[in-house]
This record gives structure tokens, C-alpha cells and sequence, in this order.
């Protein structure tokens, strides 16, 4: 998969076609977990953004983490953007059922509830043209990598196309002549 074909470069293309004059650079880094997102969060912080995407969570999943350590590194991120007044949305990933009901109901809960606890807008699942197919029982083998994880450059696509509305949403917030800012 090419650099441009992936996901910040996409939905920078994706929004700048809709008119938003942003730019979109990617603060996380490959096998990102929420407690290396939170653990950067100064950093992150300092490059002095105007607002954050929070897409964290699917490698703790594959990890096999705790959700409650999940949701507490989550929360700190979203406290730290609120100190800063950085706009958040929050992006939502798919529970798994493989660690048991408990772990999934906890994890799915995570996102929508923490996302009214700090009024932040929320992006409901990243995945979710990807699992859409899988659940309708149709293969989604040209959506996802040969790990069948990672989705493929149309699989990128796809998400860029349901996330950037969610995106779009968060930018307006920071665009002149909105009346709330």
C-alpha cells in the first residue's frame, strides 16, 4: 500500500474536495495502543492542533487489553484535549466477541459513553463499511489486506467516504462564522 493511499492522506483529500482548507497529519504511530496515545499526549498537544481525530483502541483489542485500562487512557486523552480546548471526535472501533460477552459489551459501551461524558462528537465504528459487509454476510476481502486486518486501499476509501461527513462536522466547528464559537 502506498503512502497516498492511506488514511490521512486520503481524508485530506476527501475534505479539501468538500472546500475545508485543512491540513491532516497523523500523530499516531503503527501498532498504536490508547496508552501510547496518552502517553503522547503532550507532544501531540504541543504541534498546537486545531482539532483531534481519537481513532485508538483496535490494537488493544488485538492485544487482548482490559477495556476499563482502554476506557481510562481514552478518558485522559479527552480530559487533556479539553485543558487544551481542542474539539475531539472520537472514532469508535468494532467489539470482537472472541474475548467473551462481558469484554465486548464493555468495549462497545466505551466509545458512545465516553464520548457524552466529555461532549465530544463520536464517530460510532471506523470500520464500519468493512464490518457492514461482513455482517450482511458478503465477503470483504478487496476491503482488507491480506492480514485481513488492515483495510486496503479501497477499504481506505470506503472509510474516508462514512468518516468524513463525522470529519467534516468537527472542522465546522472551527470555522469562521459559526456562531457558537
Amino acid at each position: 500500500m502506498h503512502h497516498e493511499d492511506g488514511f490521512v492522506p486520503r481524508l485530506e483529500a476527501w475534505l479539501r474536495a468538500q472546500g475545508h482548507e485543512v491540513s491532516v497529519s497523523n500523530a499516531g504511530v503503527s501498532g498504536d495502543t490508547t496508552a501510547g496515545g496518552l502517553a503522547r499526549m503532550d507532544w501531540t498537544l504541543a504541534d498546537d492542533p486545531d482539532a483531534l481525530i481519537v481513532a485508538l483502541g483496535g490494537n488493544d483489542l488485538l492485544r487482548g487489553i482490559d477495556p476499563a485500562e482502554s476506557r481510562a487512557n481514552l478518558d485522559g486523552i479527552l480530559e487533556a484535549s479539553r485543558s487544551a480546548g481542542v474539539p475531539v471526535l472520537l472514532v469508535g472501533m468494532p467489539a470482537p466477541g472472541n474475548y467473551g460477552p462481558d469484554y465486548e459489551a464493555d468495549f462497545a459501551a466505551m466509545y458512545p459513553e465516553l464520548a457524552e461524558e466529555h461532549d465530544v462528537l463520536l464517530h460510532g465504528n471506523f470500520l464500519e463499511p468493512i464490518t457492514a459487509r461482513i455482517e450482511a454476510g458478503e465477503p470483504a476481502d478487496d476491503l482488507l489486506q491480506d492480514d485481513r486486518i488492515h483495510p486496503s486501499a479501497e477499504g481506505v476509501e470506503r472509510i474516508v467516504e462514512a468518516i468524513g461527513p463525522s470529519v467534516a462536522e468537527l472542522v465546522a466547528e472551527l470555522e469562521p462564522g459559526d456562531p457558537s464559537g
